[in-house]
Order: structure tokens, then sequence, then C-alpha cells
């Protein structure tokens, strides 16, 4: 990089990166609304493929297969959206009761603990313990997810047009870099990783959410079909996902049945995850996205801050596409490998070029 016949120092170019790097975040930040439903019926795309590949593989005509795959996601939809919303909408309609239950609890909790001698404000004590926040956000958490599903038929539009073009976009893709076949390559490992990343994911979060609901169900915690999509969707969020998804049903047990109750909630929720996240998942998807738990984290955070909820869900996808571009290029190459777990054998991968 050279201005007027000089090169950069590296200090300059460094802010010169970062400066183009602060402009492009904050204009993905501006852009959410585009951006979001974009990247979901990307990724949609990217689950429906194998699929497509499946029926294409039986000579089935590509147009047919299309409408089969679209047809099922369609009716897959319907139903979630008929089981859930009515909950959805029933649990924001009795929202303010429980809030006001949750909000005498804790007052009464205060008391108690200023009657003990604890020594501090009774009004910050307050607005510290308030799990009235953690109800109102989980209904927000599955109202956000419904409001970015209202784009529902641009998704779908999207999601057509992006499978009747991945037939030629591989040839299309050599020929305009020239022959080469290194982005062609990183696409396809790309792909790869990211199907079987969101495949497996996907069946292991519908485990979690169905023994979620059956847990629910046996305890008699009420909207235990929306606690279960809670449980699905937070799933796919990595570090803290599973934390969040069980507070709001452990709080309605202790606002609805009691204590004890609660704590069976609080306890059931700690053995799925603990079956599921530390049992089941590392058998099934072993160590295959090579992220250290830092950037996991860290991708968490920053993707949720510029994309919203749904940036959360897709925050490891998101990554792992960045990590891949940039270790695909040789000057940028010790990024993605700086993102990576330390897996040495990742290390010493080349990506073609």
């Amino acid at each position: 990089m050279v201005v007027q016949g000089e090169p950069l120092s590296p200090v300059a170019r460094f802010l010169l990166l970062t400066a183009a790097f602060v402009i492009v975040v904050a204009g993905m930040k501006q852009a959410a609304s585009l951006l979001v439903p974009f990247l979901l019926s990307v990724f949609i795309a990217m689950l429906c493929s194998p699929l497509l590949s499946w029926l294409r593989a039986r000579n089935v005509p590509s147009g047919v297969a299309i409408c089969l795959i679209i047809l099922s996601v369609v009716l897959a939809g319907i139903a979630v959206g008929a089981v859930v919303g009515g909950a959805v909408r029933d649990f924001n309609n009795d929202l303010p009761q429980y809030q006001a239950r949750l909000q005498e609890m804790s007052a009464g909790l205060v008391e108690w603990l200023v009657g003990m001698g604890v020594n501090a404000d009774p009004q910050q004590l307050k607005e510290v313990i308030n799990p009235s926040v953690a109800m109102k956000m989980a209904g927000n958490v599955v109202a956000g997810f419904s409001d970015t599903m209202a784009n529902a038929f641009m998704i779908l539009l999207t999601v057509i047009f992006i499978l009747a073009e991945e037939a030629g976009f591989a040839a299309k893709l050599v020929h305009a870099r020239g022959g080469s076949t290194g982005a062609l390559e990183a696409l396809e490992r790309f792909s790869k990783v990211v199907n079987n990343y969101m495949g497996l994911k996907t069946l292991i979060s519908l485990g979690t959410g169905l023994l979620a609901y059956i847990l629910l169900l046996i305890i008699g915690v009420d909207y235990a079909v929306m606690w279960a999509m809670l449980a699905f969707l937070l799933n796919f969020v990595p570090t803290v996902g599973s934390i969040l998804a069980a507070l709001p049903p452990t709080l309605l047990a202790l606002v609805q049945l009691g204590p004890f109750p609660a704590l069976w909630t609080a306890v059931g929720y700690l053995a799925i995850n603990t079956i599921v996240g530390n049992g089941v998942e590392p058998r099934v998807m072993g160590k295959g996205l090579n992220l250290s738990a830092l950037v996991v984290f860290l991708s968490l955070v920053f993707w949720g801050w510029a994309l919203g909820m749904v940036g959360m869900l897709l925050s490891i996808p998101l990554t792992i596409m960045v990590k891949i571009a940039l270790e695909n290029n040789e000057s940028t190459r010790w990024i993605g490998l700086m993102l990576g777990a330390g897996d040495e054998s990742a290390a010493e991968d080349r990506p073609a070029s």
C-alpha cells in the first residue's frame, strides 16, 4: 500500500486498516435490518444445500427439488408459528402479573437481607435483585426472533434464488478468478464446516428443546412449549445460551409453583445441559471448528451487538467465515491462525492460494 509513491509505515497502515474496520462495522450495524434477513437466507440455503444435492443425485429436476425443499420449510415454519405463537401471546398478556409477583418476592428478600444486617441501601438492593428483568428479556428474545421471521416471504424468496444459483456458481467463481481454484476450495471448505456444524447443532438443539419440554411438563410449569423453543434457539448461542434459557422457566416455576419446583427446574436444566453440552455434543461434533474459547465468547458479544439476536445465533458460522477468509490470504493468514484453538495439525494445513 503506497501513497504518492511512498510506502505507508506500519503504524499508518494499522491506523488505516482500523479506520476501515470501524467504518465497515458501523455500516453493518446501521444496515442490520437488511443484513439479518439476508444472512438468515444464506444459512438456510446452506442447510438445504445437502438435501438439494441428494435430490439431484436421484434425478429429481432442480426446480422440483427446490419446490419440495421450500414447501418443507414453509410447513415447518407454519407448524412452529401456530404452536409457539399462541403461547407467546398468552405469556405477554400474563407477563405484568408475573413481574409484579417477582418484585414482591424480591422486595421480601431485600427486607430479609436488611434485617440480617446487610449494610446496603434497600433501594439499591431492589435494583440489583430484580429477577423480573430476566422474565421480560425472555419474552423479548422470542418476540425479536418472531419479528425477524416476519420477513419470511423475502427470506424464502432469497433462499430460492440462492439454491437456483448454486449449480453454476462454482464454474463462475473459477472463471472470475482466472482459472484459480483457491477461492473455490476455500468456499467448499467453509460450506462443509458450516453445513456440518449447523446440521449437527440443529439436531442437538432439537434434542435439548425436547428434553426441556418434557421436564417442564412433568413439573407443571406454564408455557412449556415456549420455554422449549427458547432452549432450542439459545442452544445455538455458545457459552451463555444454556444459562439464559434456564433462568426464565426457573423464575416462572418459583412464582407459579413455589421454591421446590423452581429448584427441580434448575436442577433439571443443569442435568440436560451437562448431559448434552458435556457428553453428547463433544462426542458428536468433535473439535472441527478450531476456534479458541476466547474467540467464541468475543464473537458472541460482537455479532450480538452488531446484528442482535440473530447475530448471536449465527456468531459461530460468521466467525468461521471470517477465519477461513483470513487464512486464505497469505498476508492475513496469521490472524486466522490466531483465531484458532491452537491445533497444530490445523496450523500446518495451509490453504490453497
